[in-house]
């Protein structure tokens, strides 16, 4: 059996062994007995595995085995058929990260580590290779080589996700009641939502977010907390973590916690702007958010600091530098298929329908000017825009490194800023280029990029569309009540 697979120069990579020898410390420390081991399906969702603590150094010499298609969720099409994988699929490896371990706040006995996915060293085809259905370990990887290629040149990343706090109630008209009214920015509404928020906040300081703001926002319920922007990878993994904490805050609450894009027409819906900014140079610093000995390892509490952003013109104005157009170009001349990856399901252009409602439509690029998918939000950023709360992150961010990669490659000149409301422009018959409207449209867009689709390496673009297209195919099987109330008396 060959032995200088990547799995093997992974396992044995420098350093590793020492990682693996801290995290028991911990483990021993913290009275941690069992090991949740989690990797991100093609979605966003978390998968994985627990097992007892004790086996810590033989799970992180050897991995977990995992069944391949969990990354498509283990879900059927709608002929009952799995997505992807048939029932005859092998298994994979899931190798943890032993950085990424760190304790659950809610249940001390319990901590979670990350994963990257491996072929099984049994495959026929591909033993002991990357499984490039792992959109995490892509990311990984993507990065990586984004940073060799440019020098030392890397993508940090600050999201914003939104979302609502649902609570069942029975008699109502809707079929949920947000736990705030939609007046953003209310002190008062925030303040009625004060336990919720704080108890967030306080487990994700215990893993190592830094959470920076919060408030409340347009729609029944909704709450947006965010944390200190980093690197691609890290700000991924803690998107994940923040779903992860709220889904378990709604547990404990009998509440929802809501990440869909769009929940109600004629509210705002829940975007996940993606504030980007590129670097050299700085270094990782451990953030001292948390009171003590850290409740895991150090490096989930490390944020990149210091060295030079690239994409600002420090010379003045808004207008970034010239890499900072080209970073531009390359993310406009893409927009249409980024858009599919950061808007991904049917309920997501719901989202762009409800005009007028804070979210973009419009191709271009804009200062301050949030018709425009691409915002400069300040002068050491831009916003993308058509992203909602339920992307993958580390699909998308896998994705934009592609775009932006493209752009500083070939010097692509994303043109003039866009002074214009590109809503009004279109609702009044003007000429604008708009991003896809539907899912539909989205795909299609996906299928001609070939930079974007590298973002999706190996058969994980034909999985990926496999999934979706099947989302598409059961929406416009599924009767719904805007079909009853429309069409049900519409004849003679």
């Amino acid at each position: 059996m060959t032995t200088d697979t990547d799995y093997h120069c992974e396992v044995d990579a420098p350093g590793r062994a020492e990682l693996v020898e801290r995290v028991r410390k911990k483990i021993d420390a913290l009275g941690v007995d069992y090991i949740y081991y989690q990797y991100i399906s093609i979605t966003g969702r978390v998968m994985g595995k627990a097992a007892p603590a004790r086996h810590w150094e033989t799970q992180a010499r050897k991995g977990v085995q995992t069944w391949m298609g969990g990354v498509t969720n283990v879900l059927p099409d709608f002929k009952g058929n799995l997505i992807g994988f048939d029932a005859n699929a092998m298994e994979c490896i899931a190798l943890p990260d032993p950085d990424t371990f760190v304790q659950l706040p809610w249940d001390k006995r319990v901590a979670r580590v990350f994963c990257t996915l491996f072929y099984s060293l049994e495959d026929p085809n591909f033993p002991g290779q990357y499984y490039e259905y792992d959109t995490r370990g892509n990311l990984k990887r993507f990065d990586r080589e984004f940073r060799e290629t440019h020098n030392g040149l890397h993508l940090r990343v600050g999201l914003e996700p939104e979302m609502l706090w649902l609570k069942p109630e029975a008699g109502e008209v809707r079929p949920y009641s947000g736990v705030t009214e939609p007046l953003a920015y209310h002190i008062g509404q925030f303040e009625s939502a004060r336990d919720i928020w704080m108890q967030v906040s306080d487990y994700a300081r215990a893993m190592g977010l830094d959470m920076i703001q919060g408030d409340c926002e347009d729609a029944p319920g909704q709450i947006e907390l965010n944390y200190q922007f980093d690197d691609a990878l890290p700000t991924c993994d803690r998107m994940t973590t923040y779903r992860q904490i709220c889904a378990e805050v709604a547990r404990q609450r009998g509440l929802i916690a809501c990440f869909m894009a769009k929940p109600f027409m004629g509210y705002a819906a829940n975007g996940c702007h993606h504030n980007c900014s590129i670097w050299t140079g700085g270094e990782r610093q451990v953030q001292d958010i948390v009171p003590g000995e850290l409740p895991g390892m150090e490096e989930n509490w490390m944020y990149s600091k210091g060295g030079v952003n690239e994409f600002e013109n420090t010379e003045g104005g808004w207008l970034p530098t010239e890499l900072g157009h080209h970073v531009l170009g390359g993310s406009l001349k893409h927009i249409n298929a980024l858009t599919c990856i950061g808007a991904s399901t049917v309920n997501s252009y719901r989202r762009f329908n409800d005009y007028g409602l804070w979210a973009p439509i419009g191709a271009n690029w804009g200062l301050q000017n949030r018709s425009c998918t691409v915002r400069i939000s300040s002068p050491d950023r831009f916003e993308f825009r058509a992203v909602d709360s339920m992307v993958n992150p580390h699909l998308f961010c896998g994705a934009l490194l592609k775009a932006m990669d493209d752009g500083i490659r070939n010097k692509i000149d994303p043109g003039a800023p866009e002074s214009r409301n590109v809503t009004e422009v279109w609702q009044s018959g003007g000429e604008v280029n708009l991003i896809p409207l539907n899912l539909r449209d989205a795909l299609d867009a996906l299928k001609e990029d070939e930079v974007i689709r590298s973002a999706l390496p190996g058969r994980l673009y034909e999985v990926f569309d496999e999934y979706k297209q099947d989302e598409w195919t059961r929406f416009l099987r599924e009767v719904t009540n805007w079909d009853v109330e429309q069409y049900l008396h519409c004849v003679p």
